[in-house]
């Protein structure tokens, strides 16, 4: 069959042949219709990601979207190694499978994924979010933030408070839910009292953090209190991304004199079944949430040419 292929974690994957996948005892054969280009798609076939690679040679995709023998259509997740997403064909445990909703597309189905792990997957998994509460969206221009300013709306939030650099962009955000926006483009001192102001009028319970780096130091410099006798608000602070940076000058007294919760959410933060949950719901969702993704198609024999040109608020998705 023909794949896209690493061959080395130094270059792009190939569109080469590769070995036909048989399945074994509880997996199904797929026949794969789409897969996205993501970031931790990416991470994974230079070697980069933190997950466990497969050896090379091997076929990159965490996810995709296929056929199944009975021509049943479902979202699958997590390929067994070395055969990934994209390729012709793929194999897959049966529990690793979602039925879609015959009103959502191959492409679409495939785009969402990834971005709603991030994003249902933080806020119900993670953060346990529940109808009412505040959400803060720190790097909300990308695709899993706008997925998440839709997903927070859709769950019940009663605020939700977006940031990122692009002001056009920014004001977009407005269409999909956000009540706030703030620019990060500011100085630190001034972008400081912006969250802290969010953080006292707005009472922000939730922080779905896409950058790490220097917003996210600010946000939590800005939560910090003053040894409050009744105790400061409660506030789940979310790590996901860290495009921003890797690592950021925290303060220990940050924590002890408020009431932030500190929890990551990526591959093993959460147990895949509970991914699986959060993924189903989105998908039973997707119409009634007005879940917006910009795709752009993309043939897989081109992957070599299309791989490093990902867009921000955009996702890339391999087609047979």
């Amino acid at each position: 069959m023909y794949a896209a292929v690493v061959e080395s974690f130094d270059r792009s994957p190939r569109y080469t042949t590769f070995q036909e996948p048989e399945p074994q005892e509880g997996e199904l054969l797929v026949q794969v219709q789409a897969s996205a280009l993501s970031n931790l798609v990416k991470g994974q076939a230079s070697g980069k990601h933190y997950s466990k690679k497969a050896a090379i040679p091997f076929i990159p995709g965490n996810d995709g979207v296929g056929l199944l023998p009975d021509g049943r259509r479902v979202y699958f997740l997590s390929p067994r190694a070395p055969f990934g997403a994209m390729a012709e064909w793929s194999v897959v445990p049966a529990e690793r499978m979602i039925p879609l909703p015959e009103s959502i597309t191959d492409m679409d189905a495939a785009a969402l994924a990834n971005p709603g792990m991030a994003t249902w997957g933080a806020l119900i998994g993670r953060a346990r979010f529940e109808k009412g509460e505040a959400v803060l969206v720190n790097g909300a221009t990308g695709v899993a933030g706008q997925q998440a300013i839709q997903a927070a709306k859709f769950l019940g939030a009663r605020l939700v408070i977006a940031t990122g650099r692009d002001s056009s962009q920014l004001e977009r955000l407005k269409e999909l839910g956000a009540d706030e926006v703030i620019s990060l483009e500011q100085g630190d001192d001034a972008l400081e009292q912006s969250f802290r102001r969010v953080l006292q009028k707005g009472g922000v319970n939730v922080v779905l953090d896409y950058l790490w780096g220097r917003s996210a130091g600010l946000i939590l410099k800005a939560a910090a209190g003053h040894g409050e006798l009744n105790g400061e608000p409660r506030v789940r602070f979310i790590q996901i991304g860290s495009i921003s940076g890797d690592s950021i000058p925290f303060a220990a007294g940050a924590l002890r004199s408020s009431g932030v919760e500190l929890l990551g959410s990526g591959l093993g933060s959460l147990p895949i079944e509970r991914i699986m949950d959060s993924l189903r719901i989105m998908y039973a969702s997707a119409d009634a949430a007005g879940l917006k993704i910009n795709v752009d198609a993309v043939p897989l024999r081109e992957v070599e040419t299309h791989w490093d040109k990902m867009q921000s608020g955009r996702r890339l998705v391999f087609v047979p």
